[in-house]
């Protein structure tokens, strides 16, 4: 068999990579009837702790070619496809993804190992600050490396990689890439443009940018309704430059970036409610009769500075294998405008650092030690000023180790102390309580390869999370999800709750095949969590509801898989489905959990042309919790065709029709599921140049 063709169908589809390899990659010319086969490498993936030669986390990557062909403009939207990955989308300027059916402050989103200082685990209406156009790489992990960026992803964490600081010196001395796309549902223009070169023999410089503009996307066909308030403009640009030498880098980077998006969905018919006890308490009852409906849709101005140091020093001395430095100091805000005026405004200040060691092997022994500290000052004011000015602050130390006893057995250990610090400022003249808590994280696994290009991997995972800021001490009308919030240490809502931390305990096990014509990932999890932080309804007006933060014992159980057949040439075939199902231990469901998906995918490559033909059935959602509504199922038909010429120049040229069945698709996972549709059937053409 040419394993050649698995380069396309493994990796652009982003499928088998969890962690089975990626075929190594031959010359464009090679005759598509040679019966070569072609060793296997892995997928080199930097949040990987020990690299790609650690097995036993479940992951998959959207490499550069995938990320041309099917990104999409925000960072939620361009995963949604991954293995366990949904969405929570908000219209056409925000969406943050959500893995395992857990989202906001439970999945962690980096900037390559480094956090993304934004708002947008407080409100799915917050844009991630993350351009899919300028990424060179993304990473989504799941499972126990998880609790190495944070102990509060117990969803799981996305690694954004870019280039925006050179780690080696262009070839030829310069190098760079133009991009192209447009898109009929929204009449969307996007271009990006990056350019790195060598200034000397050691400096190296890299400019960046990127600009989307797009109007109010079409539901149903070409030339049907749009949804008011789903437009999107966005526009990035950074400047970078490293000293490169023989052992590794150092290098900084100033990145701005500039968003203006609609709202849709936002109502201020209950914005005068107020929580009296455990009930509501609105004027008229909620419902402003004098409303216009055709008022001009608020929406977000968003600003955001950011400077990033990274640096990497392999074997600078004996027994150390690499030092690597991730930092970044990030200025953030943004105005929700209503006709003309700042309703309300959200800034978030503040910085990361990590520091991470790599030994050499010692006896069977390898690993990676080292410590993350992050503060940040959070604050709203405004109408939507629910969460007081807090300054978080965390220090952790972390480790994971490896021991291979011989070929086919292998085990990992890790761990994580973290101590956290949320200072609130006061409200209405009054204190707030500062909260600290220390958090103790532990992962194990297991990994067996008990035959030629299987393996059996089970893994466990026991971490804590404390509460956010928002869960704290909210308090006040949130119009995004349609709720007035009360923390759990806010009066409102009948007073303070009990406060504990939430405790996950998680398990995974994974059998896969990672060489031959079949190929296959199947994995399931569970995941136990303790004192599980929900937002409780207590009172309900119309589609307005009163909530109090408070805490219940819950399971997740769910499953992954992808089977694949590349046994007849040149064609792939893949059968990909997910689930998951989301439970109080003491009875009912959770809210806003994905529905289950199964599909099949055929791809196919004939000289320069590949395409992809995907089908795939989200069925109903109707495990609801009690103010949720059931979601209707619907059949998702996409396709790609692309172009590819490899030289002194790589050129790519791709059209990609989605949701060509014209499907009406409501996203339950979203807080818009059942008012806010997604796009409708449309087509995108691109291209990239590299040179």
């Amino acid at each position: 068999m040419n394993f050649r063709r698995l380069t396309l169908a493994g990796c652009v589809a982003a499928v088998l990579c969890t962690p089975a390899a990626v075929m190594a990659d031959t010359d464009s010319n090679t005759n598509s009837n040679s019966d070569d086969v072609h060793e296997l490498k892995k997928v080199d993936v930097s949040a990987l702790p020990l690299g790609s030669d650690s097995p036993s986390t479940p992951y998959s990557v959207m490499d550069q070619q995938a990320l041309t062909q099917k990104g999409e403009d925000t960072l939620g939207e361009t995963l949604k496809d991954q293995p366990g990955v949904h969405s929570d989308t908000f219209g056409g300027g925000a969406s943050r993804p959500v893995i395992r059916g857990q989202g906001g402050p439970r999945v962690g989103v980096l900037n390559d190992g480094s956090q993304v200082l934004d708002a947008s685990t407080i409100s799915p209406d917050h844009a991630v600050t993350v351009d899919p156009m300028l990424a060179r790489q993304v990473e989504v992990l799941r499972g126990p490396s998880t609790l190495l960026y944070g102990s509060g992803a117990s969803g799981g964490v996305v690694n954004v990689l870019d280039n925006r600081i050179p780690t080696q010196r262009p070839r030829d001395g310069v190098e760079g890439f133009v991009g192209a796309r447009a898109n009929t549902a929204a009449d969307e223009n996007a271009t990006a443009a990056g350019v790195t070169f060598s200034a000397t023999d050691h400096l190296v410089f890299r400019v960046e940018g990127s600009r989307r503009d797009a109007d109010d996307y079409e539901v149903n066909g070409f030339e049907s309704l749009t949804v008011p308030g789903t437009y999107a403009e966005s526009d990035n640009g950074s400047i970078g430059a490293s000293w490169v030498g023989d052992q590794g880098y150092f290098g900084m980077a100033y990145s701005y970036r500039r968003d203006n998006y609609g709202l849709p969905g936002h109502s201020h018919e209950f914005e005068e409610c107020q929580a009296n006890g455990t009930v509501l308490d609105c004027p008229t009852g909620g419902h402003n009769h004098t409303h216009d409906h055709d008022e001009i849709v608020p929406y977000v101005d968003l600003a955001s500075r950011r400077v990033d140091a990274r640096g990497e020093y392999q074997n600078p001395f004996d027994g150390i294998a690499s030092i690597r430095f991730r930092g970044n100091h990030t200025d953030y805000r943004h105005h929700e405008i209503e006709e003309g005026v700042i309703g309300s405004t959200f800034t978030n200040k503040g910085g990361d650092a990590r520091l991470e060691v790599e030994h050499n092997p010692f006896g069977n022994w390898r690993g990676v030690v080292g410590m993350q500290y992050t503060r940040f000052d959070f604050s709203s004011l405004g109408a939507e000023a629910f969460v007081p000015k807090t300054e978080t602050e965390s220090l952790a130390l972390f480790l994971v180790e490896e021991y291979t006893l011989n070929e086919q057995w292998s085990f990992e250990l890790g761990a994580r102390q973290e101590h956290l610090t949320q200072t609130p400022d006061v409200r209405n003249g009054q204190p707030l309580a500062k909260v600290t808590a220390d958090n103790a994280s532990f992962s194990g696994a297991a990994n067996w390869g008990f035959a030629p290009g299987y393996e059996l991997v089970l893994s466990a995972t026991h971490s804590g999370r404390a509460p956010s800021a928002q869960e704290l001490y909210a308090d006040g009308v949130h119009l995004a999800t349609n709720t007035y919030e009360c923390g759990l240490l806010s009066d409102c809502g009948g007073g303070l709750r009990d406060l504990d931390d939430e405790v996950s305990l998680g398990a995974n096990l994974n059998l896969r095949k990672t060489e031959g014509d079949w190929l296959f990932d199947l994995g399931v999890f569970e995941n136990r969590i303790n004192n599980y932080i929900y937002a409780r309804t207590l009172d309900q007006q119309e589609d307005f509801r009163l909530i109090k933060y408070s805490q219940r014992d819950a399971t997740f159980t769910g499953a992954e898989a992808s089977v694949s057949y590349y046994g007849i040439e040149p064609l792939g075939v893949t059968v990909f489905g997910d689930m998951v199902r989301a439970t109080f231990d003491d009875g009912g469901y959770l809210p806003r959990i994905p529905a289950k998906r199964l599909g099949t995918r055929l791809n196919t490559y004939v000289g320069h042309f590949d395409g992809e033909l995907e089908f795939y059935r989200s069925f109903a959602q109707d495990q609801i919790a009690g103010f949720e509504e059931t979601t209707p199922s619907y059949d998702m038909v996409n396709a790609t065709l692309s172009y590819r010429l490899r030289g002194d120049q790589r050129y790519t040229f791709f059209v990609r029709g989605n949701n060509l069945l014209g499907e009406e698709v409501f996203n339950h996972a979203s807080f818009l599921a059942s008012t806010v549709p997604e796009p409708g059937r449309n087509l995108t053409v691109g291209t990239r140049i590299e040179f």
